[in-house]
């Protein structure tokens, strides 16, 4: 089976749509204090949904590269997310579970991590094609950290979004307007394997 599902300048892309993301957060992390270490909480229990195709596929691109047996492990796990998120759904509870990839609080491939995974946390905001601004407070951690700010820095998600829209048209080119929209868990993404189309 082939490692390579997205072609070599569409990861170069991505990865650098990435590390812009990385940087933003990180000016906006030291802007209001914030770090993940030692927190009591694990952001890797939200219950997260992603809505890229071109994000599927590098996932599945860096699970490619992992030992089969580790790949079955994170399966069986992705079963056993959707199995209790079932349960919890239909209890009209918010799913809190920890996500099949983590391993000892790491993600089990943590460079290939997707989009939501890296921006969480810190403040950030949207600008919607209407002209609305949809406004996040982040992580409780930064909500606790920004209570008393005056001017709370935010990081804005557009540009970054805009530019991973426009990768996605580009990965699916024609076949766009005919493929359903994305609106899965990783766990759904780990058990559909990768996006075939």
């Amino acid at each position: 089976m082939s490692r390579e599902i997205l072609p070599s300048p569409m990861v170069e892309e991505l990865e650098r749509i990435y590390a812009a993301m990385e940087t933003e957060y990180d000016r906006v992390a030291s802007r209001i204090g914030l770090s993940c270490k030692g927190c009591r909480d694990n952001c890797c229990r939200s219950y997260f949904r992603h809505h890229t195709y071109v994000e599927w596929a590098f996932l599945w691109q860096g699970l490619r590269q992992l030992e089969q047996s580790r790949v079955d492990r994170f399966l069986e796990r992705a079963r056993e997310y959707m199995e209790t998120a079932r349960r919890r759904l239909d209890r009209n509870e918010q799913p809190r579970i920890m996500c099949p990839l983590n391993e000892d609080g790491w993600c089990a491939v943590y460079s290939y991590r997707m989009m939501i995974c890296r921006l969480h946390g810190v403040p950030n905001q949207v600008s919607m094609p209407d002209g609305r601004v949809k406004a996040f407070p982040g992580c409780h951690v930064s909500q606790e950290l920004t209570r008393n700010m005056g001017q709370v820095p935010y990081l804005d998600r557009t540009p970054l979004y805009m530019e991973l829209a426009s990768l996605e048209r580009r990965f699916l080119g024609d076949k766009r307007k005919s493929l359903p929209k994305v609106d899965l868990t990783l766990a759904e993404m780990l058990l559909q394997g990768p996006p075939v189309f």
